[in-house]
C-alpha cells in the first residue's frame, strides 16, 4: 500500500511550479487530488498528468480570493471524493515594493491571496471535518488528517521590498499555530513549510528583463536580478536553490503517517539558510 492510498487532498496553486509538484507527488503516494490553479488550463494539465500515472485527480480552476470559492474548492473533494483528509494552501505570487511606494492595492492582494484565502478554506473545511470525526468516533475509528500551509523565509525574517509578502507569510504562521491548538481535538495536524529559495517562474526570469504574468487581469513584475541571485546562493550553506519537487518532497512528508504527531510546526526549506 501507499502512504496516502484511500486519502482525498485539496492543493491551491496546484497547475504549475511548486503546486504541481505537490500535487503529482500526493497523487503518487495514493491520494486523489483536488487540483487548483487560477486557470483551468494548466489545472486541467496537472490532472492529466496524475490520471496518466495511474492516479485519481479532478480539477477545481477559480482564484482563491474569489468569494465562495473556498465552499467550491471543499465541495468538489466532499461531491467527487467521499470527505477530505489532506488541506495544502499553497496558491500565491509576489507584488514587491519598498514601503512608501506600496499601494494599498499591493498590500491587500498579498493579504488576500497568502492569508485570507487559507482562512477562508480552513473555515469551509471545518463543518465537513467535524462531520465526519463524529461519524468515526461512533464507529470506533480515529482518522488523522492534515493541514500544510505554505509560508516562506521573508514571513519568519523579513525580507526587503515585501513588507506585503512577508506580513502575510508572519500571519499564516499565526494562523497555523491557532489552528492546531483548535482542531488538534479532531485528529488534525496543522503545520507550515516556510520556503527559501526556490527556483520557479517567479524567480528564473531576471527582474530587469520585463517578464512578468498575468493575475487577476494585473501585470505583475517576476524574477530576481542576477546579482542578487549570486548573493542569495552564498547565503544558503547548500550552495544552491532548492526545486520545485524540493519543496514538494518538505510539504508531502508533514501528510504521512510518519508525522501523525507534528502539529503546529514551521518547517524551513531553505537549505540551511537561516535569515
Amino acid at each position: 500500500m501507499k502512504k496516502l492510498d484511500g486519502k482525498s487532498a485539496l492543493v491551491t496553486g496546484a497547475g504549475r511550479g511548486i503546486g504541481r509538484s505537490i500535487a503529482l507527488k500526493l497523487a503518487a503516494e495514493g491520494a486523489r487530488v483536488v487540483v487548483n490553479d487560477l486557470d483551468a488550463e494548466p489545472a486541467d494539465a496537472v490532472v492529466k498528468a496524475i490520471a496518466s500515472a495511474g492516479g485519481t485527480a479532478v480539477a477545481c480552476p477559480g482564484s482563491v480570493v474569489d468569494p465562495g470559492f473556498a465552499e467550491r474548492f471543499v465541495g468538489t473533494a466532499v461531491e467527487k471524493f467521499g470527505g477530505l483528509d489532506i488541506i495544502v494552501n499553497n496558491a500565491g505570487y509576489t507584488w514587491d515594493s519598498v514601503v512608501q511606494k506600496m499601494t494599498d492595492e499591493q498590500w491587500d492582494a498579498m493579504v488576500d491571496v497568502h492569508l485570507k484565502a487559507p482562512f477562508r478554506i480552513l473555515r469551509a473545511a471545518q463543518p465537513v471535518i467535524s462531520k465526519a470525526v463524529k461519524a468515526e468516533a461512533a464507529a470506533g475509528r480515529v482518522v488523522q488528517r492534515k493541514v500544510v500551509n505554505i509560508s516562506s523565509v521573508a514571513g519568519l525574517y523579513g525580507n526587503a521590498g515585501q513588507a506585503n509578502y512577508a506580513a502575510a507569510k508572519s500571519g499564516i504562521v499565526g494562523l497555523t499555530r491557532t489552528m492546531a491548538k483548535e482542531w488538534g481535538r479532531y485528529h488534525v495536524n496543522v503545520n507550515a513549510v516556510a520556503f527559501g529559495f526556490i527556483e520557479t517562474r517567479l524567480t528564473e526570469a531576471p527582474a530587469d528583463g520585463g517578464a512578468t504574468i498575468e493575475v487577476e487581469g494585473r501585470e505583475i513584475k517576476v524574477g530576481i536580478n542576477p546579482a542578487l541571485l549570486d548573493s542569495m546562493r552564498a547565503l544558503i550553506p547548500l550552495g544552491r536553490p532548492g526545486t520545485p519537487e524540493e519543496a514538494a518532497g518538505s510539504v508531502v512528508m508533514l501528510t504521512y503517517p510518519e508525522a501523525d504527531y507534528v502539529s503546529g510546526q514551521v518547517l524551513v526549506t531553505g537549505g540551511g539558510f537561516a535569515g
